[in-house]
């Protein structure tokens, strides 16, 4: 019996800033950006949007297009390093607001929750559901990843934003693509990119160090919890290689491949926190994997670094982006970071550009390199069903994104520190965030949304 991704659906922010426009305005090169890092636009989220109505977006879009019937999900695991609660998962508004639309106690019968690490979480939901599926095949399962990547004005991970959400239908007999249940796992605990609670004494605040109540905090220290992370840029991607290393190799070793890993893929899908991430990363596999290995891997580390930049700017190794990790980039660079939907926008991506060049890629095997700070890196492999292009087609992925609305430089900065309460679009047609209880004790932060038409 196979296992895997029956159907795919997204929702993304519907306004953007032309990485131009940003590299202007930070005395950037644009080309530095466009040409050396493969972005074009970054989207963000309008006022009236979050990760719960994004998720909620891409999960209605799922069950609109396959005519699913609530009763038939058994469980929906969401990856999101963007919660909103530290205890109440977004899986839980996405189940109250499904059921707004479909009816009280529709899904009540519905495992949900949460999975965070980082940018590999919803890569950790889909396992989980495969298993699930695995040992019931005659339920459903969803997997919806819903981030919000956002980075501190002026920082050097400003140009990587992006917002959006994918969906998932996990099922038997996929239509789409069936998912080996072999997997590879390297993990390692690092500091490479977090978001810790930080810390800011009252003192700050009130301008004494008397420990008054302030709105109900009776603690000295307050805990701020902060959606920009704290990261090292060179030794993320650093980690982001060895972690991803490691997983590939084992993953060759427990599938007992012998020659060239890579070779037996038709593409490579890999997180991209920026377009060009992959391309960049993969010249080193790409080089001590090769029939004859370009890389012994003992070589001292300067070498390695000088022969990987020197096979990177090759013939060979060009043509081999092009063919196997290009079609991935494409809604990248339109999009920016999505976090843990980054690899499922990849797919998604690579699947529209193959399906709009007729490729006939039933059977085909893809590979699959997921990477999450902190750190640790999955590989996997799927293999392409017959009638996979039909049901990709109807996600209309970059009819949609031709769509999005540009905005300018000091929109920009009234979004990002969100000085901006008015939405600049209108919605139609989703789900958004209608307000947060400010007044009542024992529902104060509480958030509610509504389906506007």
């Amino acid at each position: 019996m196979k296992t895997g991704i029956d159907a795919i659906t997204f929702d993304v922010a519907k306004l953007h800033l032309p990485i131009k426009t940003l590299a202007k305005a930070r005395n950037i090169e644009p080309e530095k950006l466009e040409k050396g890092l493969g972005l074009l636009k970054m989207t963000l989220p309008d006022a009236h949007q979050d990760s719960v109505v994004f998720g909620a977006n891409a999960l209605t879009k799922l069950i609109q297009q396959t005519n699913l019937n609530p009763a038939d999900i058994a469980r929906i695991y969401v990856g999101t390093e963007s919660g909103i609660d530290s205890a109440k998962p977004i899986g839980s508004y996405l189940v109250g607001l499904m059921e707004q639309r479909y009816g009280d106690g529709t899904l009540s019968h519905c495992d949900v929750t949460d999975m965070t690490f980082a940018c590999i979480g919803g890569v950790d939901a889909l396992q989980n559901c495969l298993d699930f599926v695995r040992l019931n095949p005659d339920k459903k399962a969803i997997v919806v990843t819903t981030d919000i990547a956002k980075y501190d004005l002026e920082s050097t991970g400003e140009y990587t934003q992006g917002a959006g959400a994918v969906a998932l239908l996990v099922s038997a007999n996929p239509r789409i693509m069936a998912i080996d249940n072999h997997w590879a796992v390297s993990t390692k605990g690092v500091f490479d990119f977090f978001k810790p609670y930080r810390t800011l004494s009252k003192w700050h605040i009130m301008g004494n160090d008397f420990n008054d109540p302030w709105f109900g905090h009776l603690e000295r220290v307050l805990e701020i919890n902060k959606a920009q992370p704290i990261f090292d840029g060179q030794y993320s991607n650093q980690c982001y290689t060895d972690r991803t290393r490691e997983a590939y190799l084992r993953f060759k070793e427990l599938t007992q491949t012998k020659g060239s890993l890579y070779k037996n893929w038709e593409s490579i899908i890999m997180h991209l926190p920026y377009a060009y991430q992959g391309r960049r990363m993969f010249a080193e596999l790409f080089a001590l994997d090769a029939e004859t290995p370009l890389l012994t891997g003992t070589e001292p580390r300067s070498e390695q670094k000088e022969k990987i930049k020197t096979i990177s700017k090759s013939t060979n190794y060009k043509a081999f982006v092009n063919q196997k990790l290009q079609p991935a980039e494409v809604a990248s660079s339109l999009i920016g970071n999505l976090y843990t939907g980054s690899i499922f926008m990849g797919l998604l991506s690579t699947l529209t550009e193959h399906a709009a060049k007729d490729n006939d890629g039933n059977g085909k095997k893809f590979g699959f390199l997921a990477y999450g700070s902190g750190s640790k890196s999955k590989v996997f492999e799927g293999t392409l069903q017959q009638g996979w292009a039909e049901v990709v087609q109807k996600a209309q992925l970059f009819e949609t994104l031709q769509q999005s609305h540009e905005i300018d430089f000091d929109t920009y900065l009234k979004l990002h520190k969100k000085e901006q309460r008015n939405s600049i679009q209108h919605p139609k047609n989703e789900w958004i965030l209608e307000r947060i209880e400010k007044e009542t004790p024992n529902l104060y932060g509480a958030r509610y949304y509504k389906w506007v038409e």
